[in-house]
């Protein structure tokens, strides 16, 4: 008894010291250090910056307090109409949704990883009853008195009560669990930085068509009105037509531009329609069922916030998304170069075995055996060395994706800063343009009406008109949706902070069901 005792208590302390050494053992592979973001550092101010333009039009500089936006970024252009639209898109947009189940997905990972660091114990109850032959040579005889001899009968049947228990661990002495983990958790970060990126994707994608759509009805005020003045100047040429005052080739060409009119105003319901359909999509609800009212677009871009460029690093999801690809590569190198070292594997089973189930728990049905065992591979032709230089490969790779996204949200804030300057001081000049065609267009008729000019004259205004016109709204709809293009390639109202850290995403998920 005391030599069981002994042996228990040896066990019991190889256990707790490997144990001590699995969570105090170290972690091969390179440690993770993020790399610079770009090859020269970011400049202190925006090439396109609304400091270096003070003296652009509409193109003003946002107070200091405002050096970004955050939260519900599409306030700032204060209509109530697109603030509930983006409301309803948070709630219902079917991609958003699917990037956040990848995220849940993601997160379950970490908790299959994390898992690897315990012991696996699992039991395998059995009944087994079995019958022998008769034919083999099991028989036993023996002699009695008088020398008769007697032959005892066979046991031909047997049954067997067996309750096991087997565990078995591994314990991380190199840390490949460890790095099994954080490429997990990082992965899961990436996961959470991806559907930011989405969401604001979706959301700057429903300002566009918004402002689109307001643009389209801009346009339709326009060929109304302009449909309005034509059909008056048709009737005037059809009574000095009547009245012999002039020809009947000036009729037909009042005619001609009033059709023409016509036609161009009916084939703007085909745009309005589109961006309504993609609207209804967007926020989830069907676009047989619902509809937008007409109202022209009428607002000018507020001011945006654009802060430093070194802001730009922790406000762009895309970029932190890259970030944490090139942790979760750097872990996959450490769980690569842990191929090299012996795996230690402890396993014990035990537990109670009886022919005879009244016997089963009893002291003596004890069964148990217990024993470490290393494993090591010898020779593999090459394939940890390879392995390694994949995962070095795709981390080199990773950086250079890394610093792309970088250089690409840099190009996509100078271009968008660059569309909102230009755009404002053309919208600057296309207003002038537009009263000196009003002014045209009133020139023409006078001359017309006194007989010095035809009516080819007035055609001529009016078409001037109406292409100022149709330039000044468009203009103003590029300038709306480049504001909202601006936002996106700020980052809108994210930043690092709402990252979740690798604590937050190891959290346990709760239970959901399928929809």
């Amino acid at each position: 008894m005391n030599n069981r005792r002994i042996k228990i208590k040896t066990l019991a302390s190889a256990t707790a010291a490997i144990a001590a050494l699995s969570l105090a053992g170290c972690t091969v592979g390179p440690k993770y250090h993020a790399p610079t973001a770009t090859v020269q550092p970011p400049p202190a101010t925006y090439k396109e910056s609304p400091a270096q333009f003070t003296n652009s039009g509409d193109w003003k500089v946002a107070e200091p307090q405002d050096a970004m936006l955050h939260g519900k970024w599409w306030e700032v252009y204060n209509d109530a109409e697109l603030n509930a639209l983006e409301d309803q898109l948070n709630v219902n947009n079917q991609n958003i949704k699917q990037a956040f189940e990848n995220f849940m997905e993601a997160r379950t990972l970490v908790a299959q990883a994390r898992s690897q660091l315990f012991p696996t114990i699992g039991t395998t109850p059995s009944y087994t009853r079995s019958r022998t032959s008769a034919n083999l040579s099991n028989a036993s005889g023996g002699s009695g008195s008088g020398g008769t001899g007697t032959t005892t009968a066979p046991k031909l049947q047997s049954q067997i009560f067996s309750l096991p228990a087997a565990a078995s661990w591994e314990p991380d002495l190199w840390g490949k669990v460890r790095n099994t983990i954080h490429e997990a958790q990082y992965n899961a970060q990436l996961s959470a930085a991806d559907l930011e990126n989405e969401r604001l994707t979706e959301q700057a994608s429903l300002a566009v068509f918004f402002f689109e759509l307001r643009g389209q009805d801009a346009l339709q005020k326009i060929f109304d009105e302009t449909v309005e003045a034509d059909k008056k100047s048709v009737d005037l040429s059809r009574a000095r037509y009547e009245t012999g005052v002039d020809d009947e080739i000036s009729l037909v060409q009042a005619e001609n531009a009033l059709q023409t009119a016509e036609s161009e105003g009916t084939n703007l319901g085909i745009a309005r329609a589109q961006f309504e359909h993609a609207i209804a999509v967007l926020i989830g609800a069907s676009p047989s069922s619902f509809s937008l009212p007409v109202k022209p677009l009428s607002a000018a871009p507020p001011v945006i916030p654009v802060g430093v460029p070194s802001q730009l690093l922790e406000r762009r999801p895309d970029i932190a998304a890259s970030e944490r690809s090139m942790a979760a590569a750097n872990a996959q190198i450490g769980i690569a170069v842990a191929a090299y070292y012996p795996n230690l594997t402890l396993s014990a089973e035990g537990g109670f075995e009886s022919s005879a189930l009244r016997n089963l728990l009893a002291w003596p049905s004890r069964f148990w055996s217990v024993g470490p065992s290393l494993s090591e591979t010898i020779f593999d032709a090459g394939l940890r060395r390879a392995t390694v230089q994949q995962f070095i490969a795709l981390y080199n790779a990773d950086v250079a994706g890394y610093r792309q996204t970088v250089l690409t949200a840099f190009q996509q804030v100078e271009d968008s800063m660059a569309a909102v300057r230009i755009l404002s001081k053309q919208i600057q000049q296309q207003v002038d343009a537009e009263k000196s065609a009003e002014r045209y267009l009133e020139l023409a008729r006078a001359r017309y009406f006194t007989g010095v000019d035809t009516y080819l004259n007035v055609l001529v205004a009016q078409t001037t008109l109406l292409s100022d016109q149709q330039t000044l709204a468009s203009l103003r709809t590029q300038a709306m949706t480049a504001s909202v293009q601006l936002i996106e390639a700020l980052g809108g109202g994210w930043d690092l902070s709402q990252l979740p850290t690798p604590a937050q995403v190891s959290e346990r998920v709760h239970e959901s069901k399928a929809n």
